[in-house]
């Protein structure tokens, strides 16, 4: 069972990269790219790795996606990125 969740979030991982690279949006980048360090998450904790899936929780997913958001927000307001 847990061979056939690890073969699917594998698949699922490729997918939204693949989603990401090709995403218009920017804003739509990051935030793929924020749902594909969770599911990194997941990856790890299946894994047996626990100590790597919260480094990847905060680092990875919230203090990354929130510096790419705000720093994209910045940008939008001088209007230097379209």
């Amino acid at each position: 069972m847990i061979n056939v969740i690890e073969i699917v979030l594998s698949v699922l991982l490729v997918i939204l990269a693949f989603i990401a690279i090709n995403s218009q949006s920017l804003i739509k980048s990051v935030m793929l790219l924020s749902g594909i360090s969770m599911l990194a998450v997941v990856a790890f904790v299946l894994l047996k790795a626990p100590d790597v899936a919260v480094t990847e929780a905060v680092i990875g997913s919230g203090l990354v996606t929130s510096l790419f958001v705000f720093t994209l927000l910045s940008f939008r307001k001088t209007g230097d990125i379209q």
